[in-house]
């Protein structure tokens, strides 16, 4: 976690090494205090990357700065260069159950970054049926893992 947390802060404030290491410290603190508040039915990285965010929030507040970010990019936190391969193998076990178009198009837009005009484009469907087809293969991915925890 210290790895993944100390990129992450150093993206948000820059090599300050003091700072980062000290909301390090403050979000390890956090999420060992609070880990009776963790779902396990819930993904561990948006509770922890939750944490984090409001400990960078505490610490703009605390140094009178004002900054967005958004919540919702979760995958932030625990992004990094060296990735995980087990992660990468996990992601195309569960692609591969879906049909290939569907596969395709989720590859495309979520993984890829295309936008659902750039996908539709290359696909040859329509934006509306990439949206569709991109929030149903996320929903069976969702149910799959679910079911499988």
């Amino acid at each position: 976690m210290s790895a993944y947390l100390r990129r992450y802060f150093t993206r948000k404030l820059g090599s300050s090494d003091a700072d980062v290491e000290d909301l390090v410290q403050e979000t390890l603190l956090a999420i060992h205090l609070k880990r009776e508040t963790w779902d396990a039915a819930q993904p561990f990285t948006s509770w922890a990357y939750a944490i984090a965010h409001y400990k960078l929030i505490d610490q703009f507040r605390r140094r009178r700065v004002r900054r967005a970010e958004p919540l919702e990019a979760a995958n932030s936190l625990f992004s990094s260069d060296d990735e995980d391969p087990s992660a990468r193998l996990d992601v195309d076990r569960l692609l591969g159950e879906l049909p290939d178009r569907q596969r395709q198009v989720l590859s495309d837009v979520k993984l890829g970054g295309l936008s659902t005009a750039e996908a539709a484009r290359k696909s040859g469907m329509s934006e509306s049926a990439v949206k569709v087809s991109v929030h149903r293969s996320l929903k069976v991915l969702m149910r799959r893992v679910r079911d499988e925890n």
